[in-house]
């Protein structure tokens, strides 16, 4: 991969922080992280879930209705984006269509961002999916197209989630999702990255093919990245609310841990 390619990729996002920067209502929050279950079917190495010491917490019913008590404070002529994960596969929480239509219900200005490694899905849960609302984007953390490496990586069958991933885009090509599919592969500098690129177009043309930057999660995870110091550049993250499943906030979605604590929704409002 050339250099030349790793610059454009960061540009990219450089355009979107600044885009965000003209865009963001000081006293309210740009993206809100919410992490309803603190549970993962994969173990991936660039993610710091296989450490976490809140594995397994479940987010109480009650947690929930306040938090999305408290965000509708936000006036619904401010836009936000609302994403039902931290460190986690959302779809695994059962509740987490019915979490969604009430954000639909209560917070119509919330925009929903959706990220998985799409392994959960089922016929089932694709056609609740169908059926909510202001859904911006969904986005498959795939990472590998061949077996042996994504299994190394992921830790679970890549045929199992491959099989998952044709109902869901079968969904889409039908049109039967009002929002675009994204496949990712967190690129590590290889000829893979490319490789993936192209095999994602043949393989899943109705979906979005993509790459990302890898990152270290501010440390908490024993991985190269891309940039080696920290780019000289607004971060848009400075705007964000990032909920954990105990309730904790921290200051960056890139504390998977939990290290940088705020504050704590059980105790505070949220904003």
């Amino acid at each position: 991969m050339s250099i030349e390619w790793v610059r454009e990729l960061a540009e990219k996002e450089v355009k979107k922080v600044q885009l965000l920067r003209a865009s963001v209502h000081g006293k309210y929050p740009r993206h809100v992280h919410l992490e309803t279950l603190a549970v993962c079917n994969a173990a991936c190495g660039f993610c710091p879930y296989p450490t976490l010491e809140r594995k397994g917490t479940r987010m109480p019913e009650a947690l929930i209705d306040k938090i999305i008590g408290d965000l509708e404070a936000i006036p619904r002529k401010v836009p936000f984006m609302l994403a039902p994960y931290k460190v986690n596969e959302p779809f695994l929480d059962t509740r987490l269509p019915d979490i969604l239509h009430r954000v639909n219900e209560r917070l119509p200005s919330a925009a929903i961002c959706l990220f998985s490694n799409g392994s959960a899905f089922t016929e089932r849960s694709l056609a609740k999916l169908a059926a909510v609302e202001n859904i911006e984007y969904l986005v498959i953390s795939l990472n590998e197209c061949e077996p042996e490496p994504y299994e190394a990586l992921m830790q679970m069958p890549l045929a199992r989630t491959l099989d998952r991933l044709e109902l869901l885009h079968k969904r889409a090509v039908a049109g039967d999702f009002r929002f675009p599919v994204t496949i990712n592969r967190v690129m590590d500098g290889s000829e893979t990255d490319m490789r993936f690129l192209d095999w994602g177009k043949e393989r899943f043309p109705g979906f979005r093919t993509t790459v990302s930057l890898r990152k270290d999660w501010n440390g908490q995870v024993d991985e190269q990245t891309t940039f080696h110091s920290a780019p000289d550049l607004p971060c848009q993250r400075w705007f964000d609310l990032s909920i954990m499943a105990t309730g904790k906030v921290t200051i960056c979605c890139m504390d998977g841990i939990g290290e940088w604590a705020i504050g704590d929704a059980n105790d505070s409002n949220v904003l």
